[in-house]
């Protein structure tokens, strides 16, 4: 039986909502297991299984499969997500009124699952900057947007005292911010094992460090969403009382279905209110989310001219790649080529003087003296050219290409095809007349055994 510590079941038993009894109960339970469907990318992944309730894509699965050993997961058919955080979809469909030409900043992203939510989100005309200060979790993060593949979504790694520099630039920003982690308690030993006290405190200290550095990027009236993974009210509802006596803030209230059994918290000094999940109320894990818009004037910054594009030649060479009549053709930090839609390259412009960009768009590869190398992320993309060269494989095709295998495949034209399953493209291949030349990055290669 799990030990949940005294100490936070004494402050859990001053919260609304909270019954012990059944809690405790749920936390002797398997967690539950959960994806979001790509509303593009249609498959047979999981379409038929339950919804859920505050997410249209959301999807409860019976049971966890390998997900490694699935290629729909690797093509970007899903995220797999836990079912309370997609909560985040209802909140944004309540509180933006429009979806069109915001600037969105996903502070804390690692390692994507609400950076592919708000993707899916947002219109095209929109702008996506998905961030995570630690390298690593950014390369991750990097992965996951490039396997959701739109070209709106690009990923920085910065920490957040910079982001303050762009002084009124984003219309919404998310800090899911790092915290004591007592909401997965059920599915993470390890964030039972390391609670305390003491933690919880620092965390709390922590959060509002992240909140005050990056306060100044929000134009007024934007709105910043807050989320935990806690149920401390330190770390939760202090946190807005926070908010609202260190700034102009105003807090928002979502209406939220009552067969939901979604908790209404509300700050204990100002008229803020959150939203927590607790797992015996709820089919998911323990949860906090707050939505606060800024009230206090805030001047903005002011986009740069943009030069006309000197792009001709890139375009000849690998325009044929793309769906999109029209982008700007740019350099990612690797010096590969990119595209990006050509209303966001002022915004480039002004963020590459202050941010470190891992990732632009959609990466188009690298020209060579004989062709153009393409790149990944084009096979994944939901901008690729319908007419590109695709070659069919069947499951067990499939994963040996993910595991960069030989591949027994009829022979093709020479040149660069796509290795589709069921319609969704995981990669590239040079045929070479007798044989394949498998591209996929090594990085990215199962070390699964398959059989």
């Amino acid at each position: 039986m799990k030990k949940i510590p005294e100490l936070l079941l004494k402050g859990l038993r001053e919260l609304k909502g909270f019954d012990e009894e059944p809690f405790l109960r749920a936390h002797e339970l398997p967690a539950i297991t959960s994806v979001r469907l790509h509303p593009l990318k249609h498959s047979s992944a999981f379409a038929a299984e339950e919804i859920v309730p505050w997410c249209s894509e959301g999807r409860y699965l019976g049971q966890r499969p390998v997900f490694t050993l699935d290629p729909f997961y690797h093509a970007g058919a899903y995220y797999v997500q836990e079912a309370s955080s997609m909560f985040l979809q209802h909140v944004l469909k309540s509180v933006l009124p429009d979806n069109k030409n915001l600037r969105v900043l996903d502070l804390c992203a690692a390692p994507g699952g609400k950076s592919t939510l708000i993707a899916s989100f947002l219109d095209r005309s929109s702008l996506l900057i998905s961030n995570d200060v630690i390298r690593s979790r950014a390369s991750i993060l990097e992965e996951n947007m490039a396997r959701w593949g739109y070209m709106n979504a690009w990923v920085t790694s910065n920490d957040p005292r910079d982001f303050g520099k762009l002084e009124g630039y984003f219309d919404v920003i998310i800090v899911d911010a790092p915290c004591s982690g007592s909401g997965l308690f059920r599915k993470d030993a390890a964030a039972l094992n390391e609670w305390s006290e003491g933690n919880v405190h620092l965390c709390s200290q922590r959060q509002q460090r992240i909140i005050a550095d990056v306060w100044p990027a929000l134009k007024k009236n934007g709105i910043l969403v807050y989320a935990t993974c806690s149920y401390s009210q330190e770390e939760d509802e202090a946190i807005l009382d926070w908010m609202g006596t260190t700034f102009d803030a105003k807090g928002m209230r979502i209406g939220v279905p009552e067969e939901w059994n979604i908790v209404e918290a509300s700050a204990t000094q100002k008229e803020m209110y959150g939203y927590r999940f607790f797992p015996d109320n709820v089919r998911g894990e323990g949860f906090f989310i707050a939505v606060v818009q800024k009230q206090e004037e805030t001047e903005e910054l002011r986009y740069p001219k943009t030069k006309v594009a000197n792009d001709r030649s890139i375009k000849e060479q690998a325009g044929y790649l793309l769906n999109v009549a029209y982008v700007r053709i740019v350099q990612n930090a690797d010096k590969n080529f990119a595209a990006i839609m050509p209303e966001h390259y002022a915004d480039l412009e002004l963020l590459q003087k202050i941010v470190y960009f891992r990732k632009l768009g959609v990466e188009l590869g690298t020209p060579s003296s004989k062709e153009w190398l393409p790149a990944h992320d084009i096979a994944l993309s939901v901008d690729a050219a319908l007419g590109l060269n695709y070659i069919s494989v069947n499951k067990e095709q499939a994963l040996r290409f993910l595991k960069k295998e030989d591949l027994s495949l009829p022979m093709a034209e020479r040149g660069w095809h796509i290795i589709k399953y069921e319609g969704l493209g995981l990669g590239w291949v040079k045929s070479l007349g007798n044989r394949f030349n498998n591209y996929l990055p090594k990085n990215q290669r199962i070390r699964m055994d398959i059989d």
